[in-house]
């Protein structure tokens, strides 16, 4: 591959996301701007700017990294992540608007009455950003490093800058802009060039790979059975699906960005255009990894699977063609990792700034100029700590990684969001043990499984996607400490439900918590 192509097509993304963040430092002057955009993000912006973040290493790359791998149970990653979307839509997203929260960790001190509860759901927020960016400095790394030939602390180096300089300009006004854009540089860098390449397929005469004879192309194109890297395919399958069904609702750089819509509806509308937005992006990733088993049958010693988007042009259309279409890829690969950075940086940093740093300076703070330098100094932190722990962590896929997130936002958030939003007896004790509880047996499967730990028998399995049994438990705890402890049933748990479920016109909740 031509590096200076490559070089090139990275170095535009990354001047476009510093120029835009620019612009949004223009708009960006109250804690407001930092936090919420001032909540005056229109739906069809938002759900861009939506998409721009969650389309991350593990959608770019990871996706047709684990289809190439694995097999087509892989193609259940992509419709488990939109599929997120609706379960939100249907159950948390307009709730979660009106109750007028900056962040996670407000809405639970809001619903519970408890800053216990709060802080255990902030040390959440960070845990699950810090682990969710963790593959976006990897997959920068991975990027240059197959591109450009360049050592993977480059790649990490160069997206922990642009997001702190981005996040530290505007807060969430000025990476709203930056990640809706990004959306659109992304749905391009992955289309054009699958075009093209599916083109250049259907020309050369290439089989298909469930057409190209037995063994394990035969096995790698068949559902549900197990062989080679994939053991306990139905289980593994299933309790995919749970966590990036229901983790959605638990990840703190997504929902924060409905706390930017003008109203309840607004988040609707929302969440509907990305739904859509989405789908779109997702019929292509898939394209890679099926391709990838025809023209790159073996990927040679110490090349990692999530690179074969990024290796694939060259394999199919040699030359100055495929060098272009790598370039794009790679141009593409970047935004993914500078959006979704961005965007765990900011609901990170947010987190960071009013529940540890305030406390620490008993809430002394003057002015929205000081409010803004704190912002500035917690995304420091948000970043460095990510940044370092990927240099040190060994290499998991990194589809893997983020599904491993997503369990535990699916066994701690879930439960918390679900039963507050639609059950009043829920208590102060019975959330604090749900997500206790779920917290820890999914962060302890998470640990162990980028770790090594575990094998390929049955105990793998269920610590490489453990949501099947980790979801359950936690809500079982919740319900049952709290039918147990009705006394700790905040005293104003009915109201509450009121301004969550009731038309903002009606409760005032278009303004912030308190």
């Amino acid at each position: 591959m031509n590096s200076a192509y490559a070089v090139s097509a990275v170095t535009l993304v990354c001047l476009a996301t510093l120029v835009i963040g620019a612009v949004g430092l223009r708009l960006s002057r109250t804690t407001s701007d930092f936090y919420v955009a001032s909540r005056v993000v229109s739906p069809g912006w938002n759900a861009a700017a939506i998409c721009g973040e969650y389309l991350s290493a593990a959608s770019f790359l990871g996706v047709a990294g684990l289809v190439y791998t694995n097999g087509v149970d892989m193609l259940w990653y992509p419709v488990g992540y939109t599929v997120g979307y609706l379960v939100l839509l249907v159950l948390v997203a307009a709730p979660l608007r009106r109750s007028g929260a900056y962040t996670l960790p407000d809405f639970a001190e809001a619903r519970l009455e408890s800053r216990a509860v709060r802080l255990m759901a902030s040390l959440l927020v960070v845990g699950i950003g810090w682990l969710y960016l963790l593959p976006q400095f990897q997959g920068a790394g991975l990027t240059l490093a197959t591109v450009a030939g360049a050592p993977p602390w480059v790649g990490r180096t160069v997206v922990a800058a642009i997001v702190l300089a981005a996040v530290g300009a505007g807060g969430m006004r000025s990476i709203t802009f930056v990640q809706a854009v990004q959306y659109w540089i992304k749905l391009t860098a992955i289309s054009i060039p699958a075009f093209i390449l599916l083109w250049a397929w259907a020309r050369g005469g290439q089989p298909a790979p469930w057409d190209a004879g037995g063994g394990t192309l035969a096995e790698w194109s068949r559902p549900l059975v197990d062989h080679g890297p994939r053991q306990h395919a139905t289980y593994t399958t299933y309790s995919t699906l749970l966590a990036l069904c229901l983790g959605t609702m638990g990840l703190p750089h997504v929902l924060v960005r409905f706390y930017t819509n003008p109203d309840g509806r607004a988040a609707r509308r929302t969440t509907v255009t990305v739904i859509a937005l989405l789908g779109a992006f997702y019929i292509f990733t898939p394209v890679y990894g099926v391709l990838g088993r025809i023209y790159l049958p073996s990927l040679g010693a110490g090349v990692r699977a999530d690179s074969v988007t990024l290796l694939l042009p060259q394999a199919v259309v040699p030359g100055v063609l495929g060098d272009v279409l790598g370039a794009v890829l790679a141009g593409g690969a970047f935004a993914a990792f500078l959006s979704t950075a961005s965007g765990l940086t900011v609901s990170v940093t947010g987190v960071i700034d009013q529940d540890l740093i305030d406390p620490l300076l008993s809430r002394h703070i003057g002015g929205d100029t000081t409010r803004i330098q704190q912002f500035r100094i917690a995304s420091v932190v948000a970043v460095a700590v990510p940044y370092v722990a990927s240099s040190v962590t060994p290499e998991v896929p990194l589809a893997d990684i983020v599904g491993l997130a997503f369990a535990v936002a699916a066994s701690t958030f879930c439960p918390l969001l679900l039963l507050g939003v639609w059950w009043p007896r829920l208590s102060v004790p019975g959330a604090a043990a749900g997500m206790l509880t779920g917290g820890l047996l999914a962060s302890a499967a998470a640990i162990a499984t980028m770790f090594g730990v575990g094998g390929s028998g049955w105990a793998g399995a269920l610590l490489a996607q453990p949501a099947a049994w980790t979801i359950p438990i936690a809500f079982a705890v919740s319900v049952i400490v709290s039918l147990a402890t009705p006394s700790r049933v905040p005293a104003g748990a009915l109201r509450t439900m009121v301004r969550l479920h009731a038309p903002e016109a009606l409760t005032g909740a278009a303004d912030p918590v308190a």
